[in-house]
């Protein structure tokens, strides 16, 4: 277990140093754009150098989606902030995954009943906020990617949507799925206790 507490810092090291790397990419290219930094200095040339391979990419996918390109190190210092926080958190729920996982099977069948449970339903969850926040953002149950999300909750969102039809633009389907599932588990696990 010595192991988890040095993997949880190298992931929160490698986002700090990666949003320091970001950070000063997009500062140097406003300080150059807005006039207070010469294009031709050293230090713009080096970050240019640098930074071009990995701004190019997202210049030419901005110029294609109708954006500023100029956008681009702002652009790169968002993902990176929403990397590091992702990285971290999948960092920190499989490091919580080992122990509970553990820590379960030290506890015998009610304890691995109990890890499971909590599992399955969380899994769900998380597949309905997945699901919702990606609607607000027009992808839909057609998108390839998408469909195991759609796949793990429509069994329980059509049933309810049949009985609770959406009200203009708003689906209160999931919202009633996620209350229902909390009440599953909740039944669950006062029955195993």
């Amino acid at each position: 277990m010595s192991f988890l507490t040095p993997l949880a810092l190298a992931a929160r090291a490698l986002s700090i140093a990666a949003l320091c790397f970001t950070a000063v990419i997009a500062l140097t290219f406003w300080l150059v754009r807005t006039g207070r930094l010469t294009p031709f200095g050293a230090w713009p040339r080096l970050v240019r150098r640098v930074a071009d391979p990995i701004l190019r990419p997202l210049e030419s996918r901005l110029t294609r989606a109708g954006r500023n390109p100029q956008d681009a190190p702002l652009w790169l210092f968002g993902f990176t902030v929403l990397g590091g926080l992702l990285l971290i958190a999948t960092v920190d729920w499989l490091i919580g995954f080992w122990v509970r996982a553990q820590m379960a099977a030290g506890s015998g069948a009610g304890g691995i009943a109990v890890f499971l449970i909590n599992g399955i339903i969380g899994l769900l969850i998380a597949a309905l906020i997945i699901r919702v926040v990606a609607s607000w953002f027009g992808i839909g149950a057609y998108n390839r990617q998408f469909r195991p999300i759609i796949l793990l909750t429509e069994w329980l969102v059509a049933p309810i949507r049949r009985v609770l039809p959406p009200m203009g633009m708003i689906d209160f389907s999931p919202l009633v799925a996620w209350l229902a599932l909390v009440l599953l588990r909740s039944v669950l696990l006062s029955a195993i206790r």
